[in-house]
Formats: structure tokens, C-alpha cells, sequence
């Protein structure tokens, strides 16, 4: 009898890392620019929620049909949405300890996302993988 292939190495998990990796190279774009461009102008915390806002809203529907390949509903956009201000929380937390070390504006989200983004990829994936075929 042949053991349980781990969670990481199932074909299907591997093909969602793979899709939230480029879906997250999108809304990281959209995310950073929108982030850039208002950090000019306004404080970093503003600009930083702006494109926060801008690439959680995309970040929802590509998560639902591109990655985990479930219909959106209001149990896993309830549930995404909580994962999100836990991520968000996260984000703003590391962004101003970035900002506090001497990295400027530009070069903190680097740090940000590093951190940020594997969290954010295991709390979105129980939300679609609890709430599974619950519409």
C-alpha cells in the first residue's frame, strides 16, 4: 500500500503555487504601481492601502477562477475578505518596520512581499478549499 503524497507535492497543489504565482506577479504590478505613483504625492500608508484596495479587488476573481477554480460566493468572498485584512494588517505592519530600517519607499515592498506573500497564499487557500462547493 503506497502512503499519502504530501499536500506540496499533489499534482493539483502544484498547479495552484504555479497559478498563484502568476496571478500574483499581476496584482503585485497592479498593487506597486498604483502604490508608487500615490507615494509621490501622499503618505506611503495611504498610497500603500490605495493599491492595497485596487489589487484585492482583482486578486479576488483570479483567486476564485484562475487559481483554486471555484465559482465565487459569499461564504469564500466573506472569507477571503478576512484573510485579506489579516494579510493587509500584516503588510502595513512590515511595510513601516521596512520604512523604520532606512529602506525608502521605492525598496520596502520588496521586503513586504517576501513576507507576506506565502501567508497570504495558505490563509486564501483554506478559505477556497473550506468553503468548497459551498455557494
Amino acid at each position: 500500500m503506497q502512503a499519502e503524497r504530501p499536500i506540496y507535492m499533489k499534482k493539483e497543489a502544484i498547479g495552484e503555487v504555479i497559478r498563484f504565482c502568476i496571478a500574483g506577479v499581476l496584482v503585485t504590478a497592479i498593487h506597486y504601481a498604483v502604490y508608487w505613483l500615490l507615494q509621490l504625492i501622499i503618505d506611503v500608508n495611504i498610497s500603500w492601502t490605495a493599491g492595497y484596495i485596487a489589487g484585492f479587488i482583482v486578486n479576488y476573481y483570479l483567486s476564485a477562477y484562475f487559481i483554486f477554480r471555484e465559482k465565487t460566493s459569499a461564504k469564500n468572498g466573506a472569507g477571503f475578505g478576512v484573510a485579506h485584512v489579516v494579510n493587509y494588517l500584516l503588510q502595513m505592519v512590515l511595510l513601516n518596520f521596512f520604512l523604520w530600517t532606512g529602506l525608502t519607499a521605492e525598496q520596502a515592498p520588496i521586503g513586504v512581499y517576501a513576507v507576506s506573500t506565502p501567508v497570504n497564499f495558505l490563509l486564501v487557500r483554506f478559505v477556497f478549499k473550506r468553503f468548497k462547493g459551498n455557494h
